[in-house]
């Protein structure tokens, strides 16, 4: 299980980082989004995959998954969508303001 999951982490990098060195604003920002999805399996396949109880002292105290890794995925999900949230308001207004979304015409533009 774990191959399957560093195979599927190795595409999210792959994709992501392509979409990051294009030259489209909403590409980029997708190409973010995939990078953080990306770290948040990775981080779960490094703290193991396990099966177990949940930890709360009972019959299967000794056999408890460990909530951790867990928790601290579930905080990056909710700030990483926060931030592409801002992202994609961003990309919007530069769309708005400059009406392209391509990164040399934005350059030019500030030239």
């Amino acid at each position: 299980m774990e191959l399957v999951m560093a195979v599927a982490v190795g595409i999210l990098f792959t994709i992501g980082v392509y979409l990051i060195l294009s030259k489209s604003l909403l590409r980029i920002v997708l190409g973010t989004s995939l990078l953080t999805h990306g770290v948040h399996l990775l981080l779960l396949t490094m703290a193991g995959l396990k099966k177990g109880a949940a930890p709360v002292l009972g019959e299967n105290a000794e056999t408890y998954v460990d909530p951790l890794p867990q928790a601290l995925i579930l905080t990056s999900i909710v700030i990483s969508f926060g931030v592409t949230a801002f992202y994609f308001v961003l990309a919007y207004r530069s769309y708005q303001t400059l009406g392209t979304d391509e990164i040399d015409s934005i350059k030019e533009e500030k030239e």
